[in-house]
């Protein structure tokens, strides 16, 4: 309950995460530890609540019935000091914790309550006159118990994002000496210097220098670039990437500590560590009762025994304010509503996990998409076939898919996946080889045939229609040229598909009056062209990675509130620095693991109904705050006794069950929290 209590909590877990890497494993251990410890708090206060209540005389009277024997007030003095001690002792630190802080709150209010009224209680057993104040104490100890306990079982998914980051990077390295032997070692033990043989498939260990071979790269997960990247001799390869189709040997340039990946960590890093802690309402609304409430008790007490009542009259007054103004309701109004709203968003496939700026998502009025993968399917699709001579279509897609039919190529991958759709026979081809860089080659019923870009073309002079070309290469789609017997026979254009829902996302944000954006590593024209079909309002292309995060800092210092939404490692850093981070499920882990909230569906309509969520949540959680705190408004001046001249004093058991009344409203308020 909130955000002192929060800090009592993370007072233990910031040392750990000062000692190593361990740190997110004991922060994560800490956590849950503390959840444990809370639900048995409960429970066993809860358990001894029971027999302090039915011993109660004011329970005893309001429900007639009698029950006693000799000693019974040292049994319930014995049961509510351990209720108070052990159930209490977390409210009693996070007091001192905030008076420390100069902050009283929600903390203070319990502990000064719980503790005025077990002083008292504990007094009357050894002398004083007046009415033990025990069952109100045990229920209140174990009621507070059981929000904290409900809140923080909500509020616990949350990991270290370090541990996936790193877990991206391979264990091992195929390390080749200098007599050319190869021996599988740790990546850790890599130096500047080694070289590295990597195999089709492998993740690269290290940044490093391509000595030898050939291959594409898939470096997607890095920068964001849907296409893979032809590499050669001289080229730098990143760690983390994948080499696809063949073999690499590699000089290492950077270690593991200095590369790419360890820069985009420290990142992420500063950019989670610069959050806000967002002051939780509740908190505040609490600070504010608590003076009020010290201040209705003391006065309380002073005009009683002015008026000549006795002490045990004045005291009975007093601490009946301070339990009663003890916000019970306040304090599950919040923690019922969050865990309504994240059982909610997870059975919508929306895994909060950075509730501050999930409760936040209601101011957004900028959401950024990245495009590959996020807007986009991220697989190629043929969208034009343009048949020279006297090829028709259907013949120049056979013979570019029995080619492409080959290779590992995503771009190969859609026209194979084009031609089976229109179920179209493949011919085996006699003979196969690619053409680095350039495209491939195959023998097809001893046909040569090519499949190249437009590279090659222009380099050997090969004519060509170039108004058709440079219309598909404006609209942003990548073109394959077909070559038989060195003859132009056509050509292919692919683009990257867009996701069906991309389109209605974008309008139902329009609806909400938030303005969509598209950031991406990709070139202008294919970013610009993606963003029309699906009605984006500005478009930001041809962003590498570590500006990701600028470009989302600079929209933040236009004054809008931005949720930035991605799915690859090159997003983490953007992801951490926006106001709202979303990572789209079918991407990396660590994209998931910077972001606040994660789609498990890789669906942009998501993005919508998190902002929905949380505009009802919030609705909802003001609601809960005006029941609770407009209880308080009314019991505290009835319980202080201003009504006493008419005849009218509020009895600490009516007190009890009106708290307990406002409370069950509240609860029933929390769980009428539907989602759209």
């Amino acid at each position: 309950m909130h955000e002192q209590h929060n800090h009592h909590m993370t007072h233990q877990s910031n040392h750990e995460h000062h000692h190593g890497n361990h740190g997110s494993h004991s922060h994560q251990h800490h956590h849950e530890h503390m959840i444990a410890d809370f639900k048995k708090r409960f429970y066993i206060s809860l358990i001894l609540a029971l027999p302090i209540i039915l011993l109660s005389a004011m329970i005893q009277s309001f429900f007639n019935y009698s029950l006693s024997f000799a000693g019974d007030h040292w049994v319930e003095l014995i049961l509510a000091s351990i209720i108070f001690f052990y159930g209490g002792w977390p409210f009693l630190t996070g007091a001192v914790d905030e008076l420390k802080q100069k902050s009283p709150g929600m903390m203070t209010l319990i502990g000064f309550a719980i503790t005025v009224a077990y002083v008292y209680s504990a007094a009357t057993v050894f002398g004083l006159e007046g009415h033990d104040l025990f069952w109100e104490l045990a229920t209140l100890i174990a009621i507070m118990l059981l929000g904290h306990w409900v809140e923080m079982r909500s509020v616990s998914k949350a990991s270290d994002s370090m541990e996936a980051l790193v877990e991206l990077m391979p264990q091992e390295a195929t390390k080749i000496d200098k007599e050319g032997n190869t021996k599988v070692i740790s990546v850790s033990e890599l130096k500047k210097g080694d070289y590295v043989l990597i195999k089709p498939g492998e993740k690269i260990p290290a940044d490093g220098i391509i000595i030898d071979g050939k291959s594409s790269v898939d470096e997607s997960m890095l920068t964001g670039e849907s296409v893979p990247v032809e590499k050669q001799i001289k080229d730098e390869a990143i760690g983390g990437s994948i080499n696809t189709s063949g073999s690499l040997t590699i000089e290492v340039s950077k270690t593991s500590e200095e590369g790419y990946l360890s820069q985009v960590v420290q990142l992420v890093k500063e950019a989670q560590e610069s959050k806000s802690k967002t002051q939780k309402l509740s908190d505040r609304a609490a600070k504010l009762l608590f003076y009020v409430a010290v201040a209705a008790g003391i006065l309380t007490f002073i005009i009683w025994i002015s008026l000549g009542y006795g002490m045990e009259e004045a005291m009975t007054r007093m601490v009946t304010v301070l339990v009663i103004s003890c916000p019970h309701a306040l304090g599950l109004a919040i923690p019922l509503v969050v865990a309504r709203s994240t059982y909610l968003s997870a059975q919508n496939g929306l895994f909060i996990r950075n509730r501050a700026s999930f409760e936040d998502a209601r101011k957004i009025n900028t959401v950024v998409f990245d495009k590959t993968g996020t807007l986009t399917k991220g697989k190629f699709a043929v969208t034009d076939i343009i048949p020279s001579g006297n090829t028709t279509e259907k013949e120049l897609l056979q013979k570019a898919a029995s080619m492409e039919s080959q290779s590992e190529h995503p771009i190969a991958a859609g026209i194979v996946a084009s031609a089976k759709q229109q179920n179209i026979n493949l011919i085996t081809p006699e003979e196969f080889d690619s053409i680095t860089g350039a495209g491939v080659k195959a023998k097809l019923e001893n046909a040569r045939l090519l499949a190249v870009s437009p590279g090659y073309m222009n380099k050997n002079d090969i004519p060509y229609d170039q108004d058709t070309f440079n219309k598909l290469s404006n609209a942003g789609k990548t073109v394959i040229f077909i070559l038989e017997e060195e003859q132009f026979i056509g050509m292919i254009a692919l683009a990257d598909q867009i996701k069906d829902s991309s389109k209605e996302a974008v309008r139902r944000l329009h609806e909400l009056g938030i303005e969509a954006q598209m950031l991406t590593g990709d070139n202008q024209t294919v970013a610009n062209n993606v963003a029309k079909e699906i009605g984006i309002d500005n478009v930001i292309a041809e962003v590498l990675p570590d500006q990701k995060a600028d470009q989302i800092k600079q929209l933040q210092a236009d004054k809008k509130r931005t949720a930035m939404t991605g799915d690859g490692i090159n997003d983490s850093p953007a992801l951490a620095t926006a106001d709202l981070g979303v990572a789209v499920g079918a991407g990396t882990d660590v994209a998931m693991e910077t972001a606040d909230i994660v789609l498990v569906n890789s669906n942009p309509v998501d993005v919508v109904s998190i902002i929905e969520l949380s505009r009802l949540t919030y609705r909802k959680m003001i609601q809960n705050l005006w029941w609770a705190a407009g209880y308080n408004i009314i019991a505290i001046p009835l319980a202080a006794g201003i009504l006493a001249p008419w005849g009218i004093i509020l009895d600490p058991a009516v007190g009890a069950v009106l708290m307990s009344l406002s409370t069950i409203i509240v609860a029933f308020n929390a769980r009428l929290l539907k989602s759209k």
